[in-house]
């Protein structure tokens, strides 16, 4: 007679632990439903005889997908937020069980997005990703839609017309916004600055646009300095910030357009007084929360995260089960506000 699996066996077999098989086998909650459809997986392959709970009926037979998902800077505390809440609206997702697969591009070179992308692409039913502008990243974009892959842009939409959507803030909006507040700010003539984290950053140019214009129109009596380039890192905003203070006696303000707030936090930190220069910044992190508590950033502009990777896990799924072409581009999400009164 044939041994009768155990817990340990099934446990083993779906690569979870005991506890969590225990949970899954009584309905308990605090279970993902990837964790839930490993187990019953692994009950029917090696025939461990399971309850028949309620809870777990809508799992069986579910579709099951791996969806792809590129980001980089991961030492940033925005990026790891960000890979958090993808795999959480993964877990979340009821249409189907869910394996997020997220990697970091290593740098901002064209290459090595476009290889984190297509290797993203060969293991997935869809693709998102962050990404420069850049024409090897468009032929990239192209090749794989022809091949049935939907690529989505993130925060900056790298993937033009071929793209399946985008799923970030309208950039021109948020940079009128750091203009409108800088020039609220400082009624006086003076001097700001502005950092892009590079020239193929569309979505960069755009809110730094947004800014020049919202300045001109509201505060003409501001003079802004040549746009500095910081490639989102916090070593290179670090210096750039300190050594806009020593040329420009009279700067009043800057605007950090992409990553890297942690370097201008730092170096106002120590050079300036709080309030002293009024820094505005992109996305609220433990750095950027607590410098508009001590007085050192005047307003974050940040991305609606929890609500982005909703819809978008939502609506890869949706494109991968049933394809795109019914589906209408999402429209770009309201950025929220935070001001030292915020936090």
């Amino acid at each position: 007679m044939p041994r009768r699996p155990t817990l340990q066996d099934l446990a083993i077999a779906a690569g979870v632990g005991v506890a969590t098989v225990d949970r899954v086998l009584h309905g308990r909650a605090n279970v993902s439903k990837r964790s839930i459809a490993q187990v019953l997986e692994a009950a029917r392959q090696i025939g461990y005889p399971l309850p028949n709970h309620a809870s777990h009926k809508g799992m069986v037979g579910q579709p099951k997908l791996e969806l792809g998902f590129v980001l980089h800077k991961p030492s940033q505390a925005f990026y790891q937020q960000f890979a958090t809440e993808i795999r959480a609206a993964c877990d979340a997702q009821s249409e189907a069980v869910i394996t997020p697969h997220i990697q970091f591009s290593p740098s901002q070179a064209p290459d090595d997005f476009a290889t984190a992308i297509w290797s993203a692409a060969t293991q997935s039913a869809a693709v998102a990703a962050t990404a420069i502008n850049h024409p090897k990243t468009i032929r990239m974009v192209d090749e794989l839609v022809h091949q049935g892959v939907p690529i989505f842009s993130l925060l900056n939409d790298f993937a033009g017309r071929e793209g399946a959507g985008y799923f970030g803030l309208d950039n021109m909006k948020v940079g009128r916004l750091a203009g409108w507040m800088m020039a609220t700010q400082l009624q006086r003539p003076c001097r700001v600055a502005v950092m892009v984290g590079g020239a193929r950053w569309h979505g960069h140019g755009m809110r730094e646009t947004g800014f020049r214009t919202a300045l001109r129109e509201h505060g003409s009596q501001i003079t802004i300095t040549d746009t500095s380039v910081n490639l989102e890192t916090r070593h290179v905003t670090y210096e750039a910030t300190l050594d806009l203070l020593q040329r420009h006696g009279d700067l009043a303000g800057i605007y950090v357009a992409g990553g890297g707030m942690e370097g201008a936090i730092a170096a106002l930190r120590e050079a300036r007084p709080p309030g002293k220069v009024a820094l505005i910044v992109n996305e609220l992190t433990e750095d950027s929360r607590a410098a508009l508590a001590d007085g050192y950033v005047t307003m974050v502009i940040a991305t609606p995260l929890r609500a982005l990777c909703t819809m978008l896990v939502a609506t890869m799924t949706q494109t991968a089960l049933y394809g795109g072409a019914a589906l209408q581009k999402p429209a770009p999400f309201e950025p929220q506000i935070y001001l030292p009164e915020s936090v």
